[in-house]
């Protein structure tokens, strides 16, 4: 029983250590690397070829499709491990529940279902709207709804591809839905306040570092509520982290705020030659 709550402690505390820690050796080294700048020459060219508005659903729809084709043979891969691991987990938890805990889980994972994150979206949504009324006051009115209807979606094209079952107490399935919606509507949010407002990087950290450990927190009460396998779970976080990043691209490329790319010194142009 001990472990349960060392593991609750863990969700708290790994997330709380890790992400301060990879935004500030980790994000910089990415944001400079070669990959970064042909995804910023990608959207350039998307964005010359098709305008702003346009740029942004190619990138929502390929990176949706994209995020299917990573997941998909994911989710193949985690049901192979329901035998063993997931029973397994779920065989331990079950036999070491206590009601009061388990209520007070019941009552945190609450915040990754649909409806009351629902009354989320329409509060930011007005909220943002307001905030930019002298500017692209569209932008957060469309962005909010959306991401909910992208999560929806994408998850349920996954559900159904994978097909796993769930466990015996819930109807729960592959992906984690409730992870997936914290993730996207809470960081949708944070991007569209970091939009808004002129936030330091030691409270953008802090932000990311908050809404990391709500995901994880809400993974933890999944389980011990018994509304997920294991892997689950984790499918769901692998998922939400992916989704969360085509939403953030979505809105920067529409609110045009990719930066340009950086070709590289020594790179020269490849001269063709003519052969009459």
């Amino acid at each position: 029983m001990v472990l349960i709550y060392v593991l609750g402690a863990l969700s708290v505390l790994v997330p709380m250590l890790l992400v301060p820690m990879l935004a500030t050796r980790w994000v910089p080294a990415v944001r400079a690397s070669r990959l970064a700048d042909r995804l910023r020459l990608a959207v350039a060219g998307l964005t010359e070829a098709f305008g702003r508005l346009g740029a942004a659903l190619v990138v929502l729809l390929a990176g949706c499709a994209a995020v299917v084709t990573i997941c998909w043979p994911l989710g193949e891969l985690l049901s192979k491990l329901e035998p063993t691991l997931d029973h397994s987990v779920f065989d331990y938890v079950h036999a070491r529940r206590v009601d009061t805990w388990a209520d007070i889980n019941s009552f945190i994972t609450a915040i990754g279902d649909r409806y009351p994150l629902k009354w989320v979206t329409v509060v930011a949504a007005i909220g943002f709207a307001f905030a930019w009324r002298r500017r692209r006051w569209w932008i957060p009115l469309v962005a909010m709804p959306l991401q909910f209807v992208v999560e929806q979606y994408t998850q349920q094209i996954l559900a159904l591809t994978v097909n796993r079952g769930h466990p015996p107490t819930d109807l729960g399935t592959y992906p984690s839905g409730g992870c997936a919606r914290v993730m996207l509507t809470f960081g949708t949010i944070a991007v569209l306040a970091g939009l808004t407002w002129n936030i330091p990087r030691r409270g953008r950290i802090a932000i990311a570092t908050a809404l990391t450990v709500l995901v994880s927190v809400e993974g933890y009460t999944r389980i011990y509520a018994e509304r997920h396998w294991f892997t689950d779970v984790i499918g769901g976080w692998i998922f939400a982290t992916l989704l969360l990043g085509v939403m953030v691209l979505t809105v920067l490329v529409a609110e045009n705020r990719v930066r340009p790319p950086v070709r590289s010194a020594d790179e020269t142009p490849v001269a063709v030659a003519s052969t009459t």
